[in-house]
């Protein structure tokens, strides 16, 4: 995994290499709200929404990585840093479910239909 522009504050993974790293399995954190997660999202996630967060912390493993995703990278790389200052490995997935997508990264919608994280 690398840092993002340089920074070890922020280490981020290209989704690309996040969609590697699931499929070898890795755990995911989706960080984006229920109606988001209902829309789409990939079917390894775990849904702990960004303002669920602090209470949930006890959900997030402390003995592995994690990659954390949100729609577009904003709010996961403020949970992965947070996650970090409890003591987690979290990363960022850079440019997020988006990006996600267009990495061919996996989509499922619970309860059928087109999944979609436009």
């Amino acid at each position: 995994m690398s840092a993002a522009a340089g920074s070890s504050d922020f280490p981020d993974v290209t989704a690309a290499e996040a969609v590697a790293l699931v499929a070898d399995g890795g755990y995911l954190l989706d960080v984006r709200e229920r109606s988001e997660w209902d829309a789409g999202h990939a079917p390894q996630a775990v849904l702990v929404p960004l303002s669920e967060l602090g209470e949930r912390l006890d959900e997030v493993p402390t003995d592995r990585d994690v990659l954390v995703v949100c729609h577009s990278g904003m709010r996961s790389m403020r949970a992965s840093a947070a996650l970090r200052r409890s003591g987690r490995r979290a990363v960022n997935v850079e440019g997020g479910m988006l990006a996600w997508r267009d990495a061919d990264g996996e989509l499922t919608r619970d309860g059928g239909g087109p999944a979609s994280v436009d």
